[in-house]
């Protein structure tokens, strides 16, 4: 009421001023006196006005070369004419469930990958496969790839025939002593990712992992694939079951121990 300062309605409670003398703050009333206004009107478009602008073929040129100085194998990037460029990213695979891939197929040979083989599309029949937990694998891509053009990418190397939606790729972060995960969009480009980051794996790496079940479209698969996910759910819940029943056995012996240790002491 007195020195006119403006805040959010849910900040009122939080803003602690000294407004005894009102003809002092009118006159140093100005537009930095002022917040942001109200969430949901004008906060939007100036987060969008802020996004950075992408950077010039020059800027590139330079951070490749950046990123190229701190390379100590021969995974470097390499500046196209067009503009754009190349590299390598490694994708640590971390799925706990088995995967779906053809039955009785041999291994890709360079002559299928040359050709574009796919052997998938030659048997009809499935399995489940576990692949290797934290296995990485090495791709080559360029700054156009998208993070969804590499999920299907690392299943057609594997020769998965899960519906891509099921995975989704992360980076991996360390930061302060703590390992973070964010989930990335399918648009982004993890080489601009991977070059502002630099080559060291220990500041930023990519994981495929399951997506969340909370944001699968389940339409999108066969009955046989859902009836698949409903053993694997039953199964895990079972093993986790165990783990607990385990967890409180082995807590009630070492009480029990400890009550039999105790008896006839004093107190």
């Amino acid at each position: 009421a007195d020195c006119r300062y403006t805040c959010h309605q849910e900040c009122r409670s939080l803003i602690q001023l000294d407004c005894r003398r009102p003809g002092q703050w009118q006159s140093q009333l100005s537009p930095e006196n002022t917040l942001l206004p109200p969430q949901g009107q004008n906060a939007t478009q100036t987060v969008e006005e802020e996004k950075p602008k992408p950077p010039t073929v020059q800027e590139i040129k330079q951070k490749i070369e950046k990123y190229n100085a701190k390379v100590t194998n021969c995974l470097l990037m390499k500046l196209n004419e067009d503009g754009t460029y190349t590299g390598f990213i490694k994708v640590h695979l971390k799925l706990r469930r088995p995967v779906t891939v053809p039955a009785g197929i041999r291994p890709q040979s360079i002559y299928d990958a040359l050709k574009e083989v796919n052997l998938a599309e030659m048997t009809d029949k499935r399995t489940s496969f576990y692949l290797p937990l934290d296995a990485i694998k090495q791709l080559h891509i360029s700054s156009t790839t998208t993070v969804s053009e590499v999920i299907q990418g690392l299943l057609k190397k594997f020769m998965v025939v899960d519906n891509p939606q099921k995975f989704a790729l992360f980076k991996e972060m360390r930061k302060d002593g703590q390992v973070l995960f964010q989930k990335l969009p399918l648009t982004e480009y993890p080489l601009y990712l991977r070059l502002l980051a630099g080559p060291d794996t220990d500041v930023l790496s990519f994981v495929l992992k399951e997506n969340e079940t909370g944001e699968v479209e389940w339409d999108a698969f066969s009955i046989p694939e859902l009836q698949n996910f409903l053993m694997i759910l039953d199964k895990e819940e079972k093993d986790k079951i165990q783990q607990v029943h385990r967890k409180y056995e082995r807590f009630k012996q070492r009480l029990q121990q400890t009550l039999k240790e105790a008896r006839g002491k004093p107190g």
